[in-house]
C-alpha cells in the first residue's frame, strides 16, 4: 500500500470513528442544558472535540475511542463557557428567575417549607419544566479553570460531576450488549418505572419469571460494570 492509499485509509478510520461517536457528542452536550448557552452551540463545539479525538486517537494505547473522546469533547465544550465568560442567560429566562425566587421566598416564608416545582408552575402560571429551567439559571456558579488564589470566572452551575457521564457511557455500553428481550425488560422496570407484574404482562411473561430475569441481568450489569 502506497503513501496515497494509507493516507485514505486513516482518513476513513477518522471518519468512521467521528461517525459512529456522535451520540458521545449528545451525552456530553445534555449535561450542560439549560446552562445558558444554546444547546446546537454546545454540540457544535462538541462535534470539534470528537473530530480532534478521532485525529490523535492510538488504539494501541490499549484505550476504547470513547473513553479517549470523552475528556476532549467535554473540553471544547466548556471553551464555549470559558470564551463566553460567565454563563449566558436569556433576558425572559432571567425575569423569570427572579419573579420564581420571590415566589418561592413569599411561599416559604408563609407555609414554612419550600414550594414544588408544580406550586410554583401555577403561582406564575408557566409551565413546569419552564420553572425549573428557571431554578436551574438561579444556581450560583463554580469557575472551571479558577485556582484557589483567584477570584475568577464563574462558568457552569455546580453540581457537575464528569463522572456521571463516564458512568451514563458504560451503563449504555453495557446494556447495548443484552439481548433485545433483556434490553426492553429492563427499560420497562427501571426507565418506565412499571412493577414487576406490570412488565410480566407487557413482555407477555410470568410476574416470577420476570423477577427471576431481572435479577440475573442486574448481576450480570454489575459484575460488568464493577
Amino acid at each position: 500500500m502506497n503513501g496515497t492509499e494509507n493516507a485514505c485509509s486513516l482518513k476513513e478510520q477518522r471518519d468512521r470513528l467521528v461517525t459512529d461517536n456522535l451520540g458521545l457528542v449528545h451525552l456530553c452536550a445534555n449535561r450542560f442544558r439549560s446552562r445558558g448557552v444554546e444547546y446546537e452551540e454546545l454540540y457544535s463545539a462538541g462535534c470539534i472535540g470528537l473530530v480532534k479525538a478521532a485525529a490523535a486517537f492510538d488504539e494501541e494505547r490499549g484505550v476504547k475511542f470513547s473513553t479517549y473522546a470523552v475528556p476532549v469533547i467535554l473540553g471544547e465544550i466548556k471553551r464555549v463557557f470559558r470564551d463566553g465568560g460567565t454563563v449566558k442567560v436569556s433576558r425572559s429566562l432571567k425575569e423569570l428567575s427572579l419573579r420564581v425566587c420571590r415566589e418561592k421566598a413569599d411561599f416559604l416564608s408563609q407555609n414554612g417549607r419550600e414550594p414544588t416545582v408544580g406550586e410554583l408552575a401555577a403561582i406564575v402560571s408557566c409551565s413546569p419544566e419552564s420553572v425549573a429551567e428557571a431554578l436551574e439559571a438561579a444556581q450560583p456558579c463554580i469557575s472551571l479553570t479558577r485556582g484557589d488564589d483567584e477570584e475568577g470566572q464563574q462558568d457552569i452551575p455546580d453540581p457537575f460531576r464528569e463522572s456521571d457521564i463516564y458512568e451514563s457511557i458504560a451503563l449504555r455500553q453495557a446494556m447495548d450488549r443484552l439481548s433485545p428481550d433483556d434490553r426492553r425488560l429492563i427499560f420497562l422496570r427501571y426507565f418506565k418505572a412499571l412493577t414487576q407484574s406490570r412488565t410480566a404482562e407487557k413482555l407477555g411473561m410470568s410476574q416470577v419469571q420476570v423477577s427471576r430475569r431481572e435479577k440475573k441481568i442486574l448481576a450480570a450489569l454489575r459484575s460488568e460494570l464493577l
